[in-house]
């Protein structure tokens, strides 16, 4: 896996999958940034929880569960000096879907976070990451 970062002017970068996507990330603008796009930290939590989400997705198809739709709702605190790390993430999982086994879906988060998101798994040797889920029957 590779990616290329490209310093764009102030404190903008465009950074460039090895699979050719691109995304604009800018700094604040306190930092001399324009919120031109997320900020790097704020990627890295999304790419958080798209790692999470697919687990679960995935998970729960295989286990034949009537999935129709899965949104994780993230939250993170960081610490307050430099290196501002994440301290506590808490991610809420809102999975939609007909007749949803309860302990379908928490096995499915359960196994995303021990076992399979290899983002959660390398963040949780230094960050508090809890997690909960909400069942919409539709």
């Amino acid at each position: 896996m590779k990616t290329r970062i490209k310093w764009n002017g102030n404190v903008s970068f465009l950074a460039e999958s090895g699979s050719g996507h691109t995304v604009l990330m800018d700094g604040a603008p306190e930092a001399g940034g324009q919120n031109l796009g997320p900020r790097p930290m704020e990627m890295l939590l999304m790419g958080l929880g798209g790692c999470s989400s697919f687990d679960v997705v995935l998970i729960l198809k295989k286990s034949r569960q009537e999935i129709t739709d899965c949104v994780a709702e993230i939250e993170a605190e960081r610490a307050e000096t430099d290196p501002k790390v994440f301290t506590r993430i808490h991610m809420h999982f809102i999975v939609s879907g007909r007749n949803l086994n309860p302990q379908q879906v928490e096995r499915a988060i359960h196994l995303s976070a021990e076992k399979y998101c290899s983002a959660s798994i390398m963040l949780r040797n230094t960050v508090k990451i809890t997690h909960d889920f909400e069942i919409v029957d539709v």
